[in-house]
């Protein structure tokens, strides 16, 4: 429908409407009952103003409808009648006229491809296009077509709409199915690019037109067969619909979730066409449900066509009833014939069904939009300026920045694209006991609003495809739980993923997550992989088994230390104990007892104090150990080289030497524990690396150089020693105590040796047992090979405990 509306002055008491129908030279296939409610819609409009004394007064509006049968073509000669103010549509175009165009607006077209073309050429005239349902988003460009102007919401925000609408059921993998024309593509394009914004994929998206060959149409549906995804997004003109249901239901194609543009969701013949139930449960967005008084009775008032045009009226009449009426030809075979005075209310079909009255509404608005132009333009109060020469520029100016409220108390305007506000019912087909399709509004968007509020959804039951109550399922990949993050398939959209379990130490808890976040160093993730929890210290404690044997073992060695430095002193006066330096054997039990007692030192909780009492202690207290070790070792030769003729050396070696050698060497170890102190001293150190989900707390050397000199002095000393007994191993005595120092040394040794290999290797508190095991097994070597020898002859052998016997063959003189 195409319909031209011009403004004739009168006045007030001549007033008559004057208008004609006029259809184009070439006759139509058929009478479009749609087209025709259209017309109907527009002419009320005219009608209710032209009758009404508050907008133009003394000002009568005329019309002129086309019926352009659905032809781009028509519709553009048409539209250039119109502006050319052509009687006869198809006259010759004459590129070089000058004369004024009469029409002052024109109403239409329904789809968005003739409103494109009709616009294109109008445009320069600036003649305002006015469309009630052309909602393709392109029109919106101002540069091509500048004089166009709608009454119903642009595409783009339908688009994102339905885009909002399926992200609000969780629906990620979905079909598409569109017209293949500019509302078709246009839509889907802004669908598809919100859709990718949202994390939506489709499946596939294809494009169908009602004039396209069955191979074509049968490889849609193959297609859809082949499909996974349950959503099916039509952006379809109502014909192609229509077309669309046919084949489907055809193929017995049920199951599918439909969500629909306005073009279709709210049309009650698709409905009606929907006996195989394809439909049920769609929902989709459609123009708020409209009230307009009046309307529908003058709709089906056609009475007054008979007057006016006696041709259209016969082709209605016969089209409406399936009849023919006696004026016209004679009927064909057994066609019933009628009167004209049938009654259309009890016709039920697609002309008595208003369920279009949102679009009959729009149509309403854009006549009326004209009417307050004009209305100011002429300057009407109670009457009008008729001196005012009207040209179409000047109408769409005002047109464009026209605001005013219909008497339903609607708001109308446009924006700067010319556009509506756009506001959208979302419709869920409910079926009902008689097979009637029932269409629900259960929700609102509004796209004024911001954008968490655009899309609301009442508190009501929706119903679903084959009528269940459960909110389908459509996604390529099911939901990654927490614990999981989502990567991606090969060759595939973003929405198909496998979950792969977060690696350990890593967490996410989220669902859908793209990635793993690494806990803290001092957390660790829990086995559902959904949370970082408090990583568990390790230390080497007294609580612990281990711990606690080797402090029974450290206090057994001062024990037995004890005991055998009592045994000593109860026995101080013995040859065994006063031979070699009895000073220095309690000297060497001391030291041995703080050995013992340092590896205290290492169990517990590391803290700064006894980090740095732990190495430092050990280092001097086996320095001073080994050192008398060394000064007993130096008596026992200097004694046997005193015996020589003419040997003087055990002056330069008496007991203040012994005593001041023993603190020399000890002086030393001293300074290098202060040095290490002083510059780089050992702290507490939290290790994260040795064990994924443990915190093992140690005591970190600070100075790598500092820890290795004292091991390496020690070493020194100890060696040192190692030689000189081995040398005055063979020296004759019954009590030689160079072969038990030998002894000792070489236990001592072997201990240290292999300490450096199983210390650096051992991990976590280990490393710690490990020195802990060192010192005490050196302890014990040094305790039982140098003095429970002496012990067992004191207590068990005292009869070898004699001055006598201990002088042997070749032994020194005096001790």
């Amino acid at each position: 429908m195409l319909g031209g509306i011009f403004a004739f002055h009168s006045s007030w008491e001549d007033r008559q409407d004057t208008y004609t129908r006029k259809p184009l030279p070439l006759p139509c296939i058929s009478l479009n009952f749609r087209g025709f409610q259209y017309a109907q819609a527009m002419l009320f409009a005219i009608e209710e103003i032209n009758n009404s004394t508050d907008i133009l007064p003394g000002i009568s509006l005329g019309y002129k409808i086309y019926d352009v049968c659905g032809s781009i073509a028509r519709g553009v000669r048409v539209a250039l009648a119109l502006a050319n103010g052509n009687e006869e549509v198809f006259a010759p175009f004459d590129a070089s006229c000058t004369r004024t165009a009469q029409v002052q607006a024109i109403m239409g077209e329904s789809s968005s491809s003739p409103s494109m073309a009709i616009a294109t050429v109008i445009g320069p005239f600036h003649i305002p296009l006015i469309s009630h349902f052309a909602t393709c988003a392109c029109l919106s460009d101002k540069t091509k077509y500048p004089s166009f102007l709608r009454t119903i919401p642009s595409d783009y925000y339908q688009s994102r709409a339905l885009a909002q609408l399926v992200k609000y059921f969780g629906w990620t993998w979905v079909g598409a199915i569109r017209t293949n024309d500019d509302y078709g593509n246009n839509g889907m394009t802004t669908f598809t690019e919100t859709a990718q914004q949202l994390g939506i994929c489709l499946e596939y998206s294809v494009s169908v037109f009602r004039t396209d060959p069955p191979d074509k149409i049968q490889k849609i549906i193959d297609i859809i067969k082949t499909s996974t995804s349950k959503v099916i997004v039509a952006f379809l003109s109502h014909l192609d619909m229509d077309m669309v249901l046919h084949k489907l239901a055809h193929h017995n194609m049920t199951g599918y979730q439909w969500v629909g543009s306005e073009s279709w969701i709210s049309d009650s013949q698709t409905a009606a066409m929907d006996r195989h139930h394809i439909l049920d449960g769609a929902i989709g967005l459609s123009i708020p449900k409209a009230h307009v008084s009046g309307m529908r009775e003058f709709m089906l008032d056609v009475k007054p066509l008979n007057s006016s045009s006696i041709e259209l009226f016969t082709e209605f009449w016969e089209t409406l009833f399936e009849c023919k009426l006696k004026l016209s030809m004679p009927s064909a075979g057994n066609q019933r014939e009628c009167t004209g005075h049938e009654d259309v209310t009890e016709v039920q079909n697609s002309f008595t069904d208003m369920s279009l009255m949102p679009i009959f509404y729009n149509i309403y608005k854009g006549v009326y939009a004209v009417a307050h132009a004009l209305h100011n333009i002429l300057s009407c109060n109670k009457t009008c300026n008729n001196e005012v020469q009207l040209n179409p520029f000047m109408i769409l100016q005002h047109v464009k920045n026209i605001r005013f409220q219909t008497k339903e108390g609607d708001e109308v305007y446009f924006n700067e694209n010319g556009d509506p506000a756009a506001k959208y019912e979302i419709i869920n087909w409910q079926p009902t006991k008689n097979d009637i399709v029932d269409f629900v509004t259960v929700g609102l968007y509004d796209a004024s609003l911001p954008a968490d509020k655009q899309l609301t959804l009442q508190n009501k039951s929706l119903v679903w495809a084959q009528n269940s109550q459960q909110v389908p399922l459509s996604v390529c990949s099911e939901k990654c739980p927490p614990g999981t993050r989502k990567v991606l398939q090969k060759g595939k959209p973003v929405c198909c993923y496998d979950c792969l379990r977060c690696a350990e130490g890593e967490i996410s808890n989220i669902t859908d997550s793209i990635t793993c976040v690494r806990c803290h160093p001092e957390f660790w993730s829990n086995e559902r992989r959904d949370a970082c929890v408090k990583k568990e210290t390790e230390f080497l404690s007294y609580e612990e088994i281990m711990g606690a044997l080797l402090t029974a073992a450290s206090l057994f060695g001062t024990c037995m230390t004890a005991v055998v430095a009592f045994i000593f002193f109860r026995y101080r006066q013995t040859p065994i104990v006063r031979a070699n330096n009895s000073e220095l054997s309690f000297l060497l039990l001391f030291s041995l007892t703080l050995c013992f007692l340092c590896s205290l030192t290492f169990i517990g909780r590391p803290s700064e104090w006894s980090c740095m009492l732990r190495h430092t202690a050990f280092g001097i207290t086996f320095v001073l150990c080994i050192s008398c070790v060394l000064g007993k070792t130096i008596v026992v030769l200097m004694a046997f080289r005193a015996t020589l003729p003419g040997s003087d050396v055990m002056k330069w070696f008496g007991p203040a030497q012994q005593k001041l050698s023993v603190l020399g060497f000890t002086l030393v170890q001293v300074i290098i524990c202060i040095l290490w102190l002083t510059i780089s001293p050992p702290f507490p150190f939290k290790n994260f690396k040795t064990f994924k989900d443990k915190i093992i707390l140690e005591c970190a050397l600070g100075s790598a150089v500092g820890f290795w000199a004292v091991l390496g002095y020690i070493g020194l000393l100890a060696m040192l020693c190692f030689i000189l007994a081995f040398l005055a191993r063979k020296l004759p005595d019954n009590f030689n105590e160079a072969k038990f120092i030998t002894f000792s040394m070489l236990i001592f040794c072997a201990v240290w040796i292999t300490f450096i290999p199983a210390y650096v290797s051992s991990p976590g508190k280990f490393s710690v047992a490990v020195e802990i095991f060192a010192i005490l097994a050196s302890s014990f070597g040094l305790l039982i090979c140098i003095f429970i020898p002496k012990c067992y002859i004191i207590l068990l052998k005292p009869e070898k405990n004699t001055k006598k016997n201990m002088m042997g063959k070749g032994a020194p003189t005096s001790l």
